[in-house]
């Protein structure tokens, strides 16, 4: 048996995808989202009384987004125009736009157009269905994974409202999916299924939440598994994981969830938890980022959060990065994973950070001051008469190595920009300074 055996010729897609032909029809079918389209919420609303706004859907993929356009288009039997910001140009949009003027002279007919992918749009794209939005000739579904403050121009963002949609729950996946098994008409209720639970799970999980993903990992499962004896496919955990080989990661290199995981990252170590700084590393490295963007992060952490509480960190993660260059990935994974513990378990202090802060804000907005005279070196005869280099302590011919002397322009002395922690190594580093310069640090 096989697709064209489902008895769907009627819907004209006999040969779609079954996440395509699962696709609800109406609010009836569809699952997840109740924060925004149950009973009583805005969206639903709007929906329900055929007046909706102009609107970015925001959310992972598989969660609904553009099914939940399309159902908007037949609830109010509005005219649905689709494009994908991958392929269409402003040419595309400009014929939309004469047919939506038209369509709303000759039939009082209103034009819904979807832009999957809104994020992809430039901006000249964006400016050319603005002033159509803001007319009314055209309202505006957008569909994004990325956060539209980034991704869409204010203009029209500050004319559209933002839906947020949630990742779906397990439970939802997993309804999504008996959903398919049982239907008779558009899913696989026509062949007897036994999808084992352990099978199940895996497939939920491995497709992390993602619905689309999973009816499509189901149906390939299902069309390769021949029938036994009683003509029953069986579905059990290997031949899921046959079929996804590889969990769908959500990750965008270049979008909010690499700032968003990278942040993660960088505030567990932070915070001196290592079980969750692993996890971040590793939803990082497993994704394909590159691991020499985080050693990066990871040396400037090295000095930003520990400093001199313990300046070894710094060389552990120059040592990592050598490593990771030395052997590459996968291998790497390890080394990357070393600094990370060593960072997330080291003491921490923000000195460093704090005090270049400090000074960098004196010299953008001080006198930037001549060096003192005796600070000032003297290679020719002149630079000595005139008295460069003159009262200089050379501080290796004092006890102890340590001389007091003025170090900074007069208006400046006694400025204290640093101030160590009493934390790791850096506590012995304050004792010493307390002992050199007890009138600054005390």
């Amino acid at each position: 048996m096989d697709l064209f055996e489902y008895g769907l010729d009627k819907e004209g897609f006999v040969s779609a995808p079954l996440a395509e032909r699962m696709r609800p029809r109406d609010l009836s079918e569809f699952v997840g989202q109740e924060h925004i389209i149950g009973l009583g919420h805005v969206l639903r609303n709007a929906i329900d009384s055929g007046n909706l706004p102009s609107m970015v859907l925001w959310g992972p993929p598989g969660c609904g987004k553009t099914t939940l356009a399309r159902i908007m288009s037949r609830s109010t039997s509005a005219h649905f125009s689709a494009v994908s910001a991958v392929s269409a140009g402003v040419a595309d949009l400009r014929k939309i736009v004469d047919e939506a003027r038209e369509r709303q002279k000759s039939y009082k007919q209103r034009t819904l157009l979807f832009i999957d992918e809104i994020h992809r749009f430039n901006k000249a794209q964006q400016d050319a269905i603005l002033p159509y939005v803001e007319s009314g000739i055209l309202t505006l579904i957008g569909a994004t994974t990325e956060n539209p403050s980034f991704e869409v121009i204010s203009p029209l963002l500050s004319r559209s409202h933002v839906y947020v949609l949630k990742p779906l729950s397990e439970s939802e996946v997993k309804r999504i999916i008996w959903n398919a098994l049982t239907d008779k008409e558009r899913g696989l209720g026509k062949l007897v299924v036994e999808l084992e639970d352990d099978a199940l799970e895996f497939l939920v999980a491995m497709t992390n939440l993602d619905a689309r993903s999973a009816l499509n990992a189901l149906e390939v499962a299902v069309m390769t598994t021949p029938p036994n004896a009683e003509g029953c496919r069986c579905i059990t955990l290997e031949v899921v994981e046959d079929v996804v080989q590889r969990r769908n990661i959500l990750f965008d290199k270049n979008g909010e969830q690499h700032f968003d995981i990278i942040s993660a990252l960088h505030k567990t170590m932070r915070g001196s938890d290592p079980d969750a700084s692993l996890y971040w590393l590793a939803r990082l490295v497993e994704a394909g980022e590159d691991p020499l963007y985080i050693l990066r992060r990871l040396v400037r952490f090295a000095s930003e959060d520990v400093g001199m509480a313990d300046p070894q960190a710094l060389v552990v993660c120059m040592a990592a990065q050598q490593a990771v260059h030395f052997i590459g990935m996968p291998e790497g994974n390890v080394s990357l994973a070393q600094a990370v513990v060593y960072l997330a378990t080291a003491p921490k202090s923000n000195s460093l950070y704090t005090a270049y802060a400090k000074v960098k804000n004196e010299v953008m907005l001080g006198k930037n001051e001549a060096v003192p005279l005796h600070l000032r070196n003297a290679p020719t005869k002149l630079m000595k008469e005139l008295g460069y280099g003159k009262g200089y302590k050379y501080a290796p011919e004092y006890n102890e190595s340590f001389v007091r002397q003025q170090n900074l322009p007069d208006t400046l002395e006694g400025r204290q920009f640093y101030e160590p922690k009493e934390q790791g190594y850096e506590g012995q580093v304050l004792l010493r300074l307390k002992k050199w310069w007890p009138e600054r640090y005390h």
